[in-house]
């Protein structure tokens, strides 16, 4: 059989791996606290789950690109509340099934691959940027970040932004956690403007971080672009928000040109959330106390495991914000494999990209309960 070659070249995803080793674990039947994807484990607020059933239709009935008006408003409500940026709900907002996906086919709607158009991505990073920027045909260049793991204009050699088609962001950062400044931010956003880049900002992590750190919330792209948000977007998502990563529920606000061609890509592809999966996002945006329960008890679990880490010595790195916890270590594939061997899943640093290495990550997922019986077995195992 004939495989696409990028498929070919990449392979499996590397979290599928770190996955199934712990899946292997269980089915021996020993147990593991699974700190390597980010899914908690919380339910899913109640009235979420009553809004989905109340929606669902005794006739289905194919979904629109653009989403439902409601949803789209609730979103656009949601970011003046959250921002006090206004949108148009109209041509700002599009609805996506989930997060991952919106960012995986991006790249589809703007790269053409006969002109040598090049994406820049950091590193570490989620692998999406990467991947979706290679299907798409473009060159890709990553940028490995410094210790403080904030990607900033000056960080992207002239050369590359001579050439950038789109710049990949992430704040608060994944894998590490980090969150970049708005003045930092800006002046991201300022270079892309002057160069004829698009700036992508990952922000499905905007609404977990540390209040007292961050008590209005770290800044979005949305906050410093201009007024009509020319050449920015801004990529949300509900999964860790309102805890419903099942539900495949996220959104695209921004520049309204590029919100037209996504919709375009969208309608050929036929990618559209659900309308019963959409009237559930439209009350999760439209409530905040929920986001801030959750945000709390993500914050409790962060104090337990830093705990464990300061007692090992252990430097948490960045980690005021997102659901990570990054951590320096001598070794990131020893200490994973020592890790699960105690029954603790981590992934390693060096699986999210160049500069990972001596790292590993730990997404806040388990229960209140588990991080306490985890952080025992961190102090046994790495003491």
């Amino acid at each position: 059989m004939k495989l696409n070659p990028v498929l070919a070249a990449l392979g499996d995803y590397p979290m599928a791996t770190v996955r199934q080793r712990a899946a292997d674990r269980e089915e021996t039947g020993l147990g593991v606290i699974d700190f390597s994807i980010g899914d908690p484990r919380e339910p899913t607020p109640g009235f979420i789950a009553d809004a989905l059933r109340d929606a669902v239709p005794e006739v289905s009935q194919y979904p629109t690109a653009a989403g439902l008006t409601d949803l789209r408003s609730a979103i656009a409500e949601y970011v003046l509340r959250r921002f006090g940026v206004t949108v148009n709900p109209e041509s700002q907002v599009i609805p996506t099934s989930g997060a991952k996906e919106a960012i995986f086919s991006t790249p589809l709607a703007f790269i053409d691959r006969d002109a040598g158009d090049l994406v820049v991505s950091p590193s570490p990073a989620y692998p999406v940027y990467e991947r979706g920027s290679l299907f798409a045909g473009a060159e890709v260049h990553n940028v490995v970040l410094s210790d403080d793991f904030v990607l900033r204009a000056r960080d992207i050699p002239d050369r590359i932004w001579r050439r950038a088609t789109l710049v990949w962001t992430c704040s608060p950062h994944n894998p590490t956690g980090s969150v970049t400044v708005e003045d930092d931010l800006a002046a991201l956003y300022e270079r892309c403007r002057s160069e004829g880049a698009m700036l992508l900002s990952d922000e499905c992590y905007a609404d977990t971080y540390d209040d007292d750190t961050y008590p209005g919330g770290p800044a979005s792209i949305l906050q410093v672009a201009e007024e009509d948000l020319g050449g920015a977007l801004a990529y949300l998502s509900l999964s860790k928000r309102s805890g419903m990563t099942g539900y495949r529920s996220g959104a695209i606000v921004g520049d309204a040109e590029a919100i037209a061609a996504l919709k375009s890509l969208r309608s050929t592809t036929g990618t559209a959330s659900p309308d019963f999966v959409q009237a559930a996002a439209i009350v999760a945006w439209s409530d905040d106390e929920h986001a801030a329960d959750r945000r709390s008890l993500f914050t409790a679990k962060r104090r337990i495991l830093r705990r464990a880490f300061d007692d090992l010595g252990l430097e948490v790195v960045a980690s005021r914000a997102g659901l990570y916890l990054w951590v320096r270590v001598e070794d990131d594939l020893t200490v994973t494999d020592r890790l699960l061997d105690a029954g603790i899943v981590v992934s390693p640093g060096r699986y999210f990209g160049d500069g990972g290495e001596g790292y590993i990550r730990l997404a806040l997922v388990p229960t209140l309960g588990e991080c306490d019986e985890a952080a025992d077995a961190l102090r046994s195992v790495l003491g």
